[in-house]
């Protein structure tokens, strides 16, 4: 185990059916939304969610011969628990507080797996109890270990309570020595597992390392079941997989420490998922908290994450295989949630080729994350991300940018100063150009953050019809727009210490009003495309506005206007 330092730890802690008629009636803090809530001032028409309905039944995992002391193998409870409700329609498995060690729990239709507050779920570490499965992970089918909590096919189920379900990630996590201090390298080094060549990765077997290897050279996501046996430690499941089902419900419990992801929820309907607390090392590589991946309908509320990589994350499938499914994420609520580390706060992509759209995120705050909004694809993607909302996003203390859109996530393409203002770089449009459009963002408000914003489209495929309003940005680079089309941006304030506050390349159809900048600040727009790009500013008394347009603009492309209200 890793012992974390105060300066390595998060910015701050995370702050603090089930059966039918315990989810119409359950009491909640004045802070905590509603179902009623939710639904308000939703910009596009949201059927209502379905919730799970469970039987009033209920069996202990005492009953079946579970003994919490933490040594004890209690998979075997578990599954007679879960099949004894199972043969009388359904029912609520107690898990009483303890420390349950177990392999993986296989949830069925019309099971609520409630653990009480005290408990405590430990996943083995054993890889022998974990038996390899076809399933689906970062948009790509493969075999993988079933994951420690798994459902495919079902309908009704939920996981609920105070208790604590951990995942025992850090027996199938490599780590990277970059990310711990001399002292906790060598206590790692010193607790087994092995060390790459250059000694930059500690991986926690020759397996994970020749897995590791194999991924360079080979695709192991087309790997038999065989094949993928041989290197099963390298291809680490992700700690709650829930597949093609419908009527799901996660409340109250924490979910950490996982292999991989820590909830991924795929191709399923009707989900909420409502004050939990998901938790990852900051270090844990590939530790997303929630997945939505092909889902439909939606409610994301009063959660919190600390996480090793992006927390929110909407995706639909990666390139061909997503494209083929043709599944986008769509109707989905996400409000009321607190974000502390994080590779991104809310992120969509890159895995986005089934499409994804109708998406509300709002009333959120970030709190140490790496990227605050993120959008992500990259050429090869495909997919349309539209009809998009994002509101009143509080941040602090956000490493890079407080808004990012980036269509050349992964670095697939490189793209030169040079030919990106002279617009050389485009490529044919075909199916696998990803496009995102209709986008609303408003009432942000972020403070020490590396750049204010981030728009990056494709020059063959513009982000196109963008929209930003009352926005406040301390930061240290201003806000950068490179091949968009129909973008608005209005009552903004870039606090930049770089003076360059606005930076706009090859961008058709901007309107910018009312975009208030530091003293010294000013605005610079290139490319030989840019056109149509209109500054509006009604603050009392200005009568200039410091625009400087690059060579290659053409004349008349930039147009500044005063007005008073």
């Amino acid at each position: 185990m890793i012992k974390v330092t105060i300066k390595q730890q998060s910015a701050a802690i995370a702050q603090g059916l089930l059966l039918v008629f315990l989810l119409l009636n359950r009491p909640l803090s004045a802070q905590e939304l509603t179902l009623d809530d939710l639904y308000q001032d939703v910009p596009f028409v949201m059927p209502k969610v379905v919730l799970p309905s469970i039987p009033v039944r209920q069996v202990s995992l005492l009953q079946f011969g579970g003994v919490a002391d933490g040594v004890s193998d209690n998979t075997q409870a578990f599954a007679d628990a879960i099949q004894a409700l199972v043969k009388q329609g359904g029912g609520r498995v107690i898990v009483p507080r303890g420390i349950w060690l177990t392999g993986p729990i296989q949830l069925q239709s019309n099971i609520d797996l409630h653990v009480e507050h005290g408990a405590l779920i430990k996943f083995s570490v054993d890889r022998n109890l974990y038996p390899m499965v076809h399933t689906n992970f970062e948009g790509r089918a493969s075999w993988r270990p079933m994951s420690p909590i798994y459902a495919k096919n079902t309908q009704n189920i939920a996981i609920t309570g105070k208790g604590i379900i951990d995942g025992s990630g850090d027996s199938w996590r490599l780590v990277k020595k970059s990310k711990l201090t001399e002292d906790q390298w060598r206590e790692l080094v010193a607790s087994g597992g092995v060390v790459s060549e250059d000694n930059k990765t500690w991986y926690p077997s020759l397996e994970f390392k020749e897995g590791t290897r194999q991924s360079r050279v080979y695709d192991t996501f087309k790997y038999n079941q065989q094949q993928a046996t041989k290197i099963k430690d390298f291809l680490r499941p992700v700690m709650v997989s829930l597949v093609d089902s419908d009527k799901i419900l996660l409340d109250g419990p924490t979910f950490q420490n996982s292999p991989a992801w820590n909830i991924h929820i795929l191709t399923s309907q009707n989900v909420v998922v409502r004050n939990t607390q998901v938790r990852n090392p900051w270090y844990g590589q590939n530790g997303d908290g929630i997945d939505l991946d092909s889902v439909k309908n939606a409610l994301i509320y009063n959660n919190s994450f600390d996480v090793g990589d992006d927390a929110i994350c909407i995706k639909s499938g990666k390139d061909e295989e997503g494209r083929l499914r043709a599944m986008p994420t769509e109707n989905i609520i996400i409000k009321n949630n607190v974000v502390y580390h994080g590779h991104g706060g809310f992120v969509v992509g890159s895995e986005m080729s089934g499409g994804v759209k109708n998406i509300l995120f709002s009333k959120a705050t970030f709190i140490g994350t790496d990227i605050g909004i993120r959008f992500k694809t990259t050429r090869g993607r495909g997919g349309i991300v539209e009809n998009i909302w994002v509101s009143d996003v509080d941040m602090v203390g956000i490493k890079g940018a407080a808004v990012s859109f980036n269509m050349y996530y992964a670095f697939n393409t490189t793209v030169t100063k040079k030919d990106r203002n002279s617009n050389k770089s485009a490529e044919p449009v075909d199916e696998t150009t990803p496009q995102l459009k209709d986008i609303a963002i408003s009432n942000i408000r972020a403070i020490d953050v590396g750049t204010a914003a981030l728009f990056q489209g494709l020059p063959e495929m513009k982000l196109s019809n963008v929209t930003m309003e009352n926005a406040y940005f301390a930061s240290q680079k201003g806000i950068s727009i490179v091949d968009v089309q129909d973008i608005s941006l209005s009552n903004i304030e870039v606090h930049s210490v770089h003076d360059e506050a606005l930076e706009i390349v090859n961008v058709k159809h901007a309107n910018l009003t009312n975009l208030q900048l530091k003293p010294k600040a000013f605005v610079v727009v290139k490319g030989q495309e840019s056109d149509k790009v209109s500054f509006v500013n009604n603050q009392a008394g200005l009568t200039e506005f410091p625009v400087k347009n690059s060579p290659e603009v053409k004349p008349n492309a930039v147009s500044v206007k005063f007005t008073d209200f």
